[in-house]
């Protein structure tokens, strides 16, 4: 039984919320409810071969072949020239930050609409968030609404940007790909750069998606990405950064393994680094997922096609459109209420739980949790109309079909293999 009783409805929310719940019992099949927000696919993969060299071979911590082939393969995937592995999508995050050039008292420009990481990072890296409203065509920072903020608040002196009400320096601009959706990247990338403003993005949810035959993260220097257990390929817990620059790939991975210099014995560190690498059986989950990416990515588009023909003549809500110009990965399917109203939200939410479909809103606006209550910000219409309006259903590969590994096991690597 859902957790939270439902709050009263009119007579049409209530015939709403069920024929919602009919239809997408239809496209979850009985046999797999109770149905998962989000599992990852292992079932058919490697995974289980390649977590098992490691622990045969005894590289089990952060040096080991695997570690140096997901990052290849990650490369070799989205077009990067470099990436670099570590621990978590927050760590990713906060490490691209410092090396973006991010320091202690700068604001750091973001949506109010991500997941808290966003936000924590920012603070991890001693900066503050500043809150932007988000565009309803991609969910993503509204460059419009960036514009508007920028052109009352800030103004660019000999030393960078700066925040004319709080004297401090605004240094970066964080967009955010919400669930896989590219934002309007193109457009942000060409304001920051007129208001010299470095751009980190967070990539977390993108990987697979494209905007104009580019992959999310590098538009800028350098972006991140997250394996999270929910997120399309994980690695239990993971994140990478990727970048077009070497020198910030170099400065990056040097950070993350706790600024150490090369030395048969010496422990001579010559900065204040990170224990942040990823280690070698959590690469070893990500290099079996990657190999059937291909697969995931197909399976999710026909799960989120079944949704929107679920849906589709129903009024009053829908499946979010894919933005123009854009092939999302289909991480979370985003159901959107026509119009702001959180007792039907929550009342569809309860019912999508009793009928075995675990689902979730969109998170709670950064602006409104305790920690960054004081953060500044510009006016966010759209932010606060979307918490009242978004629903991710269950959105697993696995509720569509299962992937399979290809059929010749790529060239066998090192097993004692690692980076200085």
């Amino acid at each position: 039984m859902s957790p939270v009783a439902p709050p009263p409805l009119s007579e049409a929310g209530t015939a709403l919320v069920a024929e919602v719940i009919s239809r997408l019992q239809g496209v979850v099949p009985e046999d797999r409810r109770p149905a998962l927000l989000h599992e990852p696919s292992l079932r058919g993969t490697r995974a289980w071969e390649y977590t098992r060299e490691c622990l045969d071979s005894n590289w089990i911590s952060t040096a080991g072949a695997f570690v140096e082939r997901f990052e290849r393969q990650l490369a070799e995937i989205t077009g990067a020239a470099d990436a670099v592995a570590v621990v978590n999508g927050t760590c990713a995050l906060h490490l691209a930050l410092e090396v973006g050039g991010v320091e202690p008292g700068d604001e750091v420009l973001c949506p109010a609409i991500s997941f808290v990481a966003t936000a924590n990072a920012i603070r991890h890296a001693g900066a503050l968030p500043h809150f932007v409203d988000v565009e309803e065509g991609t969910l993503g920072l509204d460059p419009e609404a960036l514009e508007r903020r920028l052109e009352e608040v800030a103004e660019l002196q000999r030393d960078g940007c700066r925040n004319r009400v709080t004297g401090r320096r605004l240094k970066a601009l964080v967009p955010v790909h919400v669930f896989g959706n590219p934002c309007q990247i193109e457009r942000l990338v060409e304001i920051a750069a007129r208001w010299r403003l470095e751009v980190v993005e967070d990539s977390a949810e993108a990987l697979g998606s494209w905007r104009d035959g580019r992959h999310p993260g590098l538009f800028g220097r350098v972006g991140i990405l997250s394996f999270n257990g929910n997120k399309i390929v994980s690695t239990g817990g993971g994140g990478a950064l990727i970048t077009h620059d070497p020198e910030l790939a170099r400065r990056a991975r040097h950070l993350s393994t706790t600024a150490k210099r090369p030395h048969p014995w010496e422990y001579e560190h010559d900065a204040v680094g990170y224990n942040y690498r990823l280690p070698n059986p959590n690469a070893a989950l990500g290099c079996a997922q990657l190999e059937v990416l291909d697969q995931l990515l197909e399976l999710k588009r026909t799960l989120a096609n079944r949704y929107v023909a679920a849906l589709e003549g129903l009024d009053g809500i829908s499946v979010f459109p894919e933005p123009a110009g854009t092939r999302r990965n289909e991480w979370l399917v985003a159901l959107v209420l026509d119009a702001p109203d959180m007792a039907l939200r929550d009342a569809l939410l309860a019912a999508l739980a009793d009928a075995g479909l675990q689902s979730r809103p969109v998170w709670k606006p950064l602006h409104l949790l305790a920690p960054y209550r004081d953060a500044p910000r510009g006016p966010l219409p759209v932010t606060e109309s979307l918490h009242a309006r978004v629903i991710n259903p269950p959105s697993s590969a696995s509720l569509v079909g299962e992937v399979s590994a290809p059929p010749q096991r790529p060239p066998s690597d090192d097993a004692n293999g690692s980076r200085p």
